[in-house]
């Protein structure tokens, strides 16, 4: 019987959870996800969860902080004068906001605070610091 190995592309099935249960992603009502193993695409924990599995196969994998999405890096987290925003937003916690940065690329932010004259935003991936489990089953190895 054919396993997952690595550089393969596969299809999976799975619903992400944090550890109190709480769904954060499936793939259930959508088609599966397809991926090639060793192209960084996924957490590094996810990947390596899925190596050896058969097609059919399920398995619950539990996935630390540090092979997710890493520590919250608090370096990420800056203040901005709100007379820097566009006078259309009105910022409000947990509010999505988008930098630019001067070669284009843009950075999602998500604001952690508003005070007097600023702002706090964070640009961690909302699930740093979490350690996650996956539920998944290997569709099909192609």
């Amino acid at each position: 019987m054919s396993q997952v190995k690595a550089n393969d592309t596969v299809k999976v099935h799975y619903t992400g959870k944090l550890t109190n249960g709480q769904v954060f992603d499936s793939s259930l009502e959508r088609e599966p996800l397809e991926f090639t193993l060793g192209q960084g695409m996924l957490i590094p924990g996810f990947e390596k969860g899925i190596l050896d599995m058969a097609v059919n196969e399920k398995k619950t994998l539990e996935i630390p902080s540090e092979e997710a999405y890493g520590d919250v890096k608090p370096e990420l987290v800056q203040e901005v004068m709100k007379s820097e925003l566009p006078s259309e937003i009105e910022p409000k916690v947990g509010m999505g906001l988008v930098s630019k940065t001067p070669d284009g690329r843009e950075i999602p932010l998500v604001v952690s605070e508003i005070k007097e004259e600023s702002i706090m935003v964070d640009a961690n991936h909302p699930l740093a610091g979490k350690d996650l489990i996956f539920e998944v089953e290997v569709i099909e190895i192609l």
